[in-house]
């Protein structure tokens, strides 16, 4: 009496799936996105308008990677078909940052009057926009454009002050999903 572990994500009108070996390509109006899926037990087919993810075992961890990859899958076709935005806000009191994106790192100059920039990655095909008061890190990539957002807010990090005084850093202050 085992439960059905099957999950089934729709395909969207204008993307286009294709899954070879263990390389899923997702295609869409912003973009094309792949990521390599494998796990033993835990197939991925592509039938009409759907991705369906089933496993031929009935085990705890089986379920969970089932889930965990129609998870993935949905976030790639989701960042094919809208993006990703997260908008920061820069805070400073005495000191203003000054921040310019060159290749594929940020640099934020003047961070509490340091004489030496602090630098942030940016990973994938991210692009970060920058102005004097927020940043804008966007994507078709979940993973990189957060991982992007945490690199910028980690790099204005504060050590050695107390934060409740020393208020000053970049901040996530929304989710565009």
């Amino acid at each position: 009496m085992a439960k059905e572990i099957k999950k089934i994500i729709p395909i969207p009108e204008g993307v286009t799936v294709t899954f070879q070996g263990q390389l899923l390509t997702v295609s869409g109006p912003k973009g094309k996105d792949e990521r390599s899926f494998w796990y033993p037990g835990i197939t991925i087919e592509i039938a009409d308008s759907e991705i369906i993810v089933d496993s031929t075992v009935t085990k705890k961890t089986q379920k969970a990677m089932v889930g965990t990859f129609a998870s993935h899958i949905d976030n790639m076709i989701r960042g094919v078909t809208g993006g990703f935005e997260y908008r920061m806000k820069v805070v400073y009191a005495h000191f203003p940052m000054q921040l310019k994106v060159d290749g594929k790192k940020l640099m934020i100059s003047n961070f509490l009057g340091e004489k030496k920039p602090r630098t942030a990655n940016i990973l994938g095909g991210t692009t970060v926009k920058a102005t004097a008061d927020e940043v804008v890190v966007t994507g078709i990539n979940k993973e990189d454009v957060g991982q992007t957002a945490a690199n910028i807010e980690q790099a204005t990090r504060i050590k050695r002050f107390d934060p409740r005084v020393f208020q000053d850093g970049i901040y996530t202050v929304e989710k565009i999903v």
